[in-house]
């Protein structure tokens, strides 16, 4: 049965004023899943209307009573837990274990921000004379509009809920058209869950419409996007006259180093996360494998034997899943040919499965594994997005090791398999990327600062830095004392 899903706006689920609707298709069978709403600017402003006016009341609560709303949508989201994880295999065609480790992520982040109700503090600075103080308080800036992508939908509509909410700022989520349904379902549960009305509002439809027109808004004061690079640039190009505040998380083109002395078997399992979780459509996947020569034949024997293993196909009883929809199955394929007709060569996979009929028309790429590959290819230069790894064969040169793994637009994640601690700590302070995975897995944690460098994005998110991205420090100056004016020099026009 399609589903079929409204706007969420001042706490009430509301149709479209345009009264049109959107198709969404299921990736792995390729059939229309549902129908979702498609937001007019007028829509926007009832949305913006109507965090603005929540935001004052929001901001008048204790951090403490925000959290008790928190507290009360894990319990829901917790309760339902397994209506996600179905959602999370039908809407974005997620294995059924990855789907449930999703769902675990919402959780995690919103408890973690949860527990912030009373860590939020300011500071009381000692003034310029005895009897003058300076005080410093956390404020929230007012309205969020949270951008969220298709590849994560639950994890990161939590991860950019969570700190506003808990912080007195009010929040418009506008989901990837790709996964309306998600982040609908989570907007549910916080109605649910009792946040007062404008608090959680939701918005769909077409960037081409609404996009320029949300991020230039007078009255939203922060925007946090979790997407590709471009679309950060265009959003900074937009939200200039408004100053708003940017959080971005972007692209990544993440290089995974094999050293000599690397445990091979843990470098290769960890690989096989890094590159096929969620197909390859993630921000930190693993993207440009360099491996040292003298373990370069062995290491991809390993990894080509365990590739192999994976089972490809229907969600519910498989390893890897589909591609989001039919563009990203034709980027993907390009990038392969474009790297075959630059001179690199398939060793394994470049090109669809064979699936069972009803599964034909979905979006499926085989796991693919590139070697031949040089520095200068588009396959090493651009993110992929999808289940393609390259490798290139590197040397004894170390320094020349960091500097090809530094060498790309993207700065996000990375990862170094080796056991020489000095080498480890030399590429801790000289690879130049957000995240540095040494010999484990991601993804990032709550408490650990998810940031990019060069175009992966600007701000970040998570810990208690990803807070502060979501609080403005206001100074009051005081003086106290029985005669403020004794010993200052005042001018005459005051």
């Amino acid at each position: 049965m399609e589903k079929t899903q409204d706007l969420f706006i001042n706490g009430e689920w509301v149709k479209p004023s345009s009264e049109e609707y959107l198709n969404k298709y299921n990736p792995s069978t390729g059939e229309l899943y549902g129908k979702f709403a498609s937001a007019s600017k007028e829509d926007v402003d009832r949305a913006v209307d109507a965090a603005y006016d929540a935001q004052k009341k929001w901001e008048k609560l204790t951090s403490v009573e925000r959290s008790k709303y928190l507290y009360k949508l894990i319990e829901l989201i917790n309760q339902d837990r397994e209506a996600l994880e179905e959602l999370l295999m039908d809407e974005v065609g997620k294995p059924r274990k990855e789907a449930s480790q999703e769902v675990d992520g919402v959780l995690d982040q919103l408890q973690y921000y949860a527990e912030f109700a009373r860590k939020i503090t300011g500071d009381v600075i000692e003034g310029t004379k005895p009897d003058r103080v300076i005080y410093q308080y956390k404020i929230p800036y007012g309205v969020v509009l949270a951008i969220t992508p298709w590849n994560f939908p639950a994890a990161m509509v939590a991860r950019k809920m969570g700190p506003a909410l808990i912080t007195g700022n009010t929040v418009i989520v506008k989901p990837s058209s790709d996964t309306p349904f998600v982040a609908g379902w989570l907007v549910e549960k916080a109605r649910q869950a009792g946040f007062p009305a404008g608090t959680v509002n939701l918005i769909t439809g077409k960037g081409s419409v609404i996009g320029d027109y949300m991020t230039s808004h007078k009255k939203i004061s922060v925007i946090t996007l979790t997407g590709e690079s471009k679309t950060g640039v265009e959003v900074m190009k937009s939200s200039s006259s408004i100053m708003a505040k940017l959080i971005l998380e972007l692209g990544g083109k993440a290089p995974f180093i094999v050293w000599k002395d690397a445990d091979l078997e843990l470098a290769a399992k960890v690989l096989m996360w890094a590159k096929y979780w969620n197909a390859g459509q993630s921000c930190i996947a693993a993207e440009r494998l360099y491996v040292h020569e003298d373990v370069y034949d062995k290491f991809l024997n390993l990894f080509i034997e365990k590739t192999k293993s994976l089972k490809i196909g229907e969600p519910r009883s498989s390893d890897m899943g589909p591609l989001i929809n039919k563009a990203a199955l034709s980027k993907v394929s390009g990038f392969v040919e474009k790297a075959v007709s630059d001179g690199a060569k398939i060793i394994y996979g470049g090109n669809k499965p064979e699936l069972p009929s009803r599964y034909s028309n979905g979006f499926f790429y085989m796991p693919t594994i590139i070697t031949d590959v040089k520095q200068n290819m588009e396959i090493f230069r651009e993110e992929v997005f999808g289940p393609v790894i390259g490798a290139m064969k590197v040397s004894d040169d170390f320094d020349e090791v960091i500097s090809l793994a530094n060498d790309s637009d993207y700065g996000l994640a990375s990862y170094l398999f080796t056991k020489d601690v000095s080498l480890a700590m030399k590429a801790a302070r000289e690879i130049k990327f957000g995240e540095l995975y040494i010999n484990m897995p991601g993804p990032e944690a709550s408490q650990g600062y998810h940031t990019g460098f060069r175009m992966s994005g600007q701000a970040g998110e998570n810990s208690k830095y990803g807070i502060e991205e979501y609080v403005k420090v206001k100074n009051i100056y005081i003086d106290y004392s029985k005669d403020p004016t004794k010993g200052e020099v005042i001018p005459p026009y005051t």
